[in-house]
């Protein structure tokens, strides 16, 4: 998994697993899901990710117990 923030678009990509995106989805306003050809989900990305996000240039990651 790969998390990325463009502070020029404002956009915070999070991939799930690499490979060409077949369709994307607008499943609301500002988030869009990415699939490839057999309808996985490759991708997710959050426009205007700092009006959503408290600080995207920083992730925390967590494993839960």
């Amino acid at each position: 998994m790969k998390i990325i923030y463009d502070p020029d678009s404002d956009t915070l990509t999070v991939i799930l697993k690499e490979g060409p995106v077949k369709e994307s989805d607008e499943v609301r306003e500002g988030l869009i899901l990415d699939y490839d050809a057999e309808g996985e989900l490759v991708s997710l990305e959050i426009l205007d990710a700092s009006e959503r996000i408290r600080a995207p240039q920083s992730v925390e990651f967590q494993l839960a117990k």
